[in-house]
């Protein structure tokens, strides 16, 4: 089965920042570890087909029919081992074990608020099941699911086809976990990097400044700034995982193998920072070549 293309930026946070004591469902779920990174967008999937196929239809996935919360919202959890966690001077780690919930029902609602603003109204209604279900329903369910997490952010940002660029500055190039495995679709297929939580907040507060500076406040700036604030909202001792997730079975070997676009953002930050121009117009194209190529698939299917 095809992970979905999505790629991820995740937090992983102590198990203690999730309550002293923690829920013993949670406490549970970690001790088990039922789900890895390779699986979580799959369990996705699968939860999300279930939300359509049931009778009646679900309005989000991982909840009932009456909106109440499934137990899979507490437990379907990724857990990391500290000591898997490259750190600079400034990142302390831990104490472990390190928790992600997925939050599939929340991200959902958030995604489904995001449509109910922008989407034009003859593509609400047809998504709203022709109109049967009030959009005020719609908007009370979906502000219940956020309201359900703690500190009322979720741990998960993903995006489908391709991976934002600013999210690059947050890690080390030379730290990335690459496995290749048999070929594309090995399901431990990886590209991904970890960060100690203050290393990021440290990086992205940097890249914004830099990016404000020479391109204004909106574009990238706009998205390192919502990361920065983001961040905040997690226990200081937590882990940052950027994660190429499903779009590792998109890119041949040789071409994933040298990958550089995390040293080509940096590249970029070091341009502006010395005023190359020349180099920053260099880089950036690269990477708009390369990752618009990945993106057009989006287009062909």
């Amino acid at each position: 089965m095809l992970r979905p293309f999505v790629s991820y930026l995740r937090v992983y946070e102590p198990l203690s920042a999730f309550g002293s004591p923690p829920a013993d469902n949670l406490r549970k779920a970690v001790e088990a570890a039922q789900l890895s990174r390779v699986n979580a967008g799959e369990r996705e999937q699968l939860m999300w087909l279930r939300s359509q196929i049931a009778d009646p239809i679900r309005l989000l996935p991982a909840e009932y029919a009456d909106g109440r919360a499934a137990p899979s919202t507490t437990t379907d959890v990724l857990v990391l081992d500290p000591a898997d966690v490259p750190r600079g001077e400034a990142g302390r780690v831990g104490p472990g074990p390190l928790v992600c919930p997925l939050e599939l029902r929340a991200r959902s609602a958030a995604a489904l608020v995001s449509f109910l603003g922008d989407a034009h109204p003859a593509l609400k209604w047809s998504a709203l099941n022709d109109g049967r279900v009030p959009v005020e329903l719609v908007r009370a369910r979906a502000k219940s699911a956020i309201n359900g997490l703690s500190n009322s952010v979720v741990h998960v940002l993903s995006t489908t086809w391709s991976v934002p660029l600013p999210w690059f500055a947050l890690v080390d190039p030379d730290q990335r976990r690459l496995v290749l495995g048999s070929g594309r679709y090995d399901p431990k297929r990886e590209l991904s990097w970890r960060v100690a939580m203050a290393d990021a907040k440290v990086r992205v507060g940097e890249a914004r400044e830099l990016v404000e500076a020479g391109f204004g406040d909106s574009g990238p700036a706009e998205i390192l700034s919502d990361t920065e604030e983001w961040l905040e909202r997690f226990h200081p001792n937590s882990v940052v995982e950027l994660d190429y997730g499903g779009l590792v079975q998109l890119i041949a070997d040789p071409i994933l193998e040298s990958d550089t676009s995390a040293d080509e953002v940096h590249g970029i930050l070091e341009a502006l920072r010395q005023g190359n121009v020349e180099h920053l117009a260099e880089l950036f194209t690269e990477l708009r070549e390369y990752w618009g190529q990945l993106a057009s698939r989006e287009h062909a299917n």
